[in-house]
């Protein structure tokens, strides 16, 4: 029974992507040639421009993975928008453990999973009150998921739990110019 209130917890928690597992990773590197770490996300990967996803670059994937997941998140949505103030904006799993570079504007191969906007696809950031911080998630996987196209972010994670063996994260900040 505690592992059942443990197990719903954690799915209704609004727990954040890089709250995976306590197991032993590797640190990856995730970088993109957009912006630097902690930097501003160039208004063309947002609502303000063309709305495409930047790319990505992963270095010192584990030999060891299966596959890859990358999840990208807004944790700084107002409670009035959300109660849980985050917004999940990209999340495919399943990518092949050989790819390093994730192209600009290009959905990459994999399963994709439904963002809090109801796509499947990169879901630009948007902030509707202030500078907004989008966290950028690479994992590498011991193993592939047997998880549907569409399924949530809760339930990625809990799938990815105790898979994790590699893991990588990249922040980029973004504010809508006043008008």
């Amino acid at each position: 029974m505690l592992a059942l209130w443990w197990a719903l917890g954690y799915y209704w928690s609004g727990v954040r992507s890089d709250d995976t597992d306590n197991k032993t990773t590797i640190t990856m590197q995730l970088t993109s040639p957009a912006f630097l770490q902690g930097g501003r996300i160039p208004a063309k990967y947002t609502c303000d421009g063309e709305q495409i996803s930047p790319q990505l670059i992963f270095d010192e994937v584990p030999e060891a993975a299966k596959s890859l997941v990358v999840i990208m998140e807004d944790p700084d949505v107002p409670v009035s928008i959300r109660e849980d103030g985050m917004w999940n904006h990209w999340l495919v799993w399943n990518i092949d453990p050989s790819v390093r570079v994730l192209s600009e504007g290009v959905e990459p191969e994999g399963i994709h999973g439904r963002t809090t906007s109801s796509t499947l696809d990169y879901y630009a950031p948007c902030p509707p009150d202030r500078e907004h911080r989008y966290f950028f998630y690479l994992y590498a996987l011991d193993s592939k998921l047997a998880l549907p196209e569409g399924s949530t972010k809760e339930e990625l994670l809990v799938a990815m739990k105790n898979h994790v063996i590699g893991k990588a994260e990249l922040l980029g900040t973004y504010q809508r110019a006043v008008k």
